[in-house]
């Protein structure tokens, strides 16, 4: 059975609540973790407030932030020098408010001519890049693979490869529900070839539509049911019997899910927990 308190809330589930709203709604629901984010339409990561009044009102709620979601493109190498600056703006901003990790999510786009070899050699090299910065700041890089074919890392493995050659040990990997299903890892890679102590954290949403897997996209991202196509309660179950232990983060990204009224939203997610943790 999962235990609650490994529950972490996404701030993409509900993302027009204002930031101390949004932690009242996650300690409503009993969770004392959360993600924050950087691509909220019209918000900050942390909206309007200074980093010190963040820092009371998580004290005020007993709330801890896990991740800042995300450093975007971050193994393109040819904004590798850009991709550095907001890096260190991301855990100026981390120091500040005390938050743990910074997600870092590959270049996803079907223009990038890159082969499979220079995309895997440019997400090595940026992960160099990085390690000082992590280090001395005693932070954590998350690694996210997403699943998409125009993703230039959808591979879990291929991400732990990448960590391996860094030679840093700041590093681990988000392992995203979603981009699994869609990725070219199967449940019987992961079994034999994930080492389950490099899982820093699990997004987790499910599909609930018949549109064929290569038509899934974030917006079909639901919270997970017993109707949920992506088989994200056996993925969970999985990496729970290889010894993941760690934080689960509700990540859902549907308009269907953020438009609900706020009871409504309430009921469903502990719903899913409880199907989750059965």
């Amino acid at each position: 059975m999962l235990e609650k308190i490994r529950f972490s809330l996404n701030r993409i589930t509900y993302p027009s609540l204002e930031l101390e709203d949004f932690f009242k709604f996650a300690v409503d629901l009993g969770i004392k973790k959360i993600e924050l984010r950087n691509d909220l339409m019209d918000k900050g990561i942390i909206d309007a407030y200074p980093p010190e009044q963040v820092k009371h009102l998580l004290k005020k709620y007993d709330l801890e932030i896990l991740t800042i979601n995300a450093l975007q493109k971050f193994n393109l190498g040819k904004i590798l020098s850009q991709l550095i600056q907001e890096l260190q703006e991301l855990i100026d901003l981390s120091s500040a408010i005390g938050n743990k990790a910074i997600v870092l999510c590959p270049n996803n786009d079907p223009r990038d001519q890159r082969s499979s070899k220079e995309a895997f050699q440019e997400t090595v090299e940026a992960l160099k890049s990085f390690a000082f910065l992590f280090e001395r700041n005693n932070l954590w890089g998350y690694v996210e693979p997403l699943g998409f074919p125009e993703s230039s890392l959808n591979s879990i493995i291929t991400a732990q490869e990448a960590i391996q050659q860094s030679n840093c040990s700041h590093y681990k990997i988000v392992f995203d529900t979603f981009h699994h299903h869609l990725g070219p890892d199967n449940l019987e890679i992961i079994r034999n070839q994930v080492d389950i102590t490099k899982i820093g954290l699990i997004h987790l949403s499910g599909v609930e539509n018949t549109l064929s897997l290569k038509e899934y996209r974030d917006e079909h991202r639901v919270l997970v049911s017993n109707r949920d196509r992506l088989k994200s309660k056996e993925q969970i179950d999985l990496l729970s019997a290889l010894g993941y232990q760690g934080d689960i983060s509700l990540e859902p990204f549907s308009p269907i899910v953020q438009g609900m009224k706020i009871e409504e939203i309430k009921l469903a997610i502990q719903k899913s927990i409880e199907y989750l943790s059965s």
